[in-house]
């Protein structure tokens, strides 16, 4: 039986990796794996030559060449949703902190240690003054970005007593339909900006959102002694423009979970290690979305939740011998062109399936006979065909 190889980069759940059947051979130092399970470190696809997938166990895939591995034809899958409810309990925790003055107050008390209980007693009341906070309750909320996270986000707003706003510039029906009705959709991003006591991010980092809060266009729209929190990705933020709006009074905080030379020591800016995913039930739900994604792509063909190719699913029918699957550049003819291509062959086509994403078209084809080898490289020649794959049926493993 055809075993394929993963390799795994970070620490992968067990939870995930257990997900694997006998048809996989898993580890950490595989050189020439048709799959790869990675959590953020750094992907180079040129060392692979064999690479078919990988699937990023984690919303973010800023760590993976999305462009690079669309022109090769590997498929590079995330995992949204499965970190949400972590993030979204970081957000209001580290809020909390930040209004209630938690960090310096907890600074304060360990500074007591050694005395008597009379002494602390007569310190805290003499002291505690200074770190009266406010709660989040009546403030107003924006949050820039609606998927899996920020919708939770917005929802958790309401439960937390505020009024919640939200904007985002391509929203996804299906986690629009999860927004609870009671936060108002606004039809511009100034319109929320400027109403927001605390302002969320959470939008994927891309070459169109590197610096997306920057002083124009954003920052300038926003109400003096405003509140801006980041756990998205370090780089949407200018960290100048942050800055530079904590010293005029336009911000009076800043909550980010991404640390920088510049943002260290500030005593307007809240900063935790990279922590929003960091819950042993948040990289168990990564790891096995992440495994689930990859071993259905490399048994089947099938796509869900991929970053660069269009999402698509088909169960063959138990009479399907082969499965083939051709990725192409989104442009006319393809699907007749493949579609000849096995008619000259005398290949019967039992159901063919074609999704495109806009840039690229992926097309599923069960047949119901063997496909040679010297069709498959006689479509993959085909100008704007970026990879042919063939799967044989005939036999299979547990699904």
């Amino acid at each position: 039986m055809r075993q394929f190889k993963i390799k795994t980069i970070n620490a992968i759940a067990k939870e995930g990796l257990g997900l694997f059947n006998d048809r996989f051979a898993v580890s950490a130092e595989e050189e020439n794996p048709e799959g790869i399970v990675v959590r953020s470190s750094k992907v180079d696809l040129g060392q692979y030559s064999s690479l078919l997938a990988v699937a990023r166990a984690g919303a973010g895939v800023n760590n993976i060449p999305v462009d690079e591995a669309t022109e090769k034809g590997i498929c590079v899958f995330n995992t949204p949703g499965a970190n949400a409810n972590a993030v979204v309990e970081l957000v209001y925790t580290s809020l909390g902190i930040w209004l209630r003055n938690v960090e310096k107050s907890i600074e304060f008390c360990q500074g007591l240690t050694g005395m008597t209980d009379e002494e602390i007693n007569r310190e805290v009341e003499a002291r505690k003054k200074k770190f009266k906070g406010e709660e989040m309750a009546g403030k107003t909320l924006a949050v820039i970005g609606l998927g899996k996270i920020g919708v939770g986000v917005a929802n958790a707003g309401l439960h937390h007593g505020m009024k919640v706003m939200g904007f985002d510039p391509f929203p996804a029906m299906d986690n629009i339909h999860d927004l609870d009705p009671q936060v108002t959709l606004t039809r511009s991003r100034r319109e929320a900006l400027g109403n927001a006591d605390f302002i969320s991010i959470h939008i994927p980092l891309n070459k169109n959102t590197r610096g997306y809060v920057a002083h124009k266009d954003f920052l300038e729209f926003v109400k003096d002694g405003c509140v801006l929190i980041n756990y998205a990705r370090g780089p949407v933020v200018d960290e100048d423009a942050v800055l530079a709006g904590l010293e005029s009074g336009k911000l009076r905080g800043h909550i980010s979970d991404f640390p920088s030379v510049k943002f260290m020591g500030h005593e307007k800016i809240l900063l935790t290690p990279h922590l929003g995913a960091s819950t042993a039930e948040s990289e168990e739900n990564c790891a096995t979305m992440a495994v689930r994604e990859l071993k259905h792509y490399l048994e089947f063909g099938n796509i869900v939740h991929s970053v660069n190719f269009p999402n698509i699913e088909t169960i063959p029918t138990v009479d399907v011998h082969t499965r083939l699957t051709v990725i192409n550049r989104d442009q006319p003819g393809m699907i007749g062109l493949i579609s000849n291509i096995l008619g000259a062959e005398h290949i019967n086509i039992m159901n063919y399936t074609n999704k495109s994403n806009g840039t690229v078209g992926y097309n599923i084809i069960d047949c119901a006979g063997p496909v040679p080898e010297e069709v498959q490289k006689k479509i993959a020649q085909q100008e704007g065909v970026l990879r042919v794959r063939v799967i044989p049926l005939e036999i299979r493993g547990p699904q």
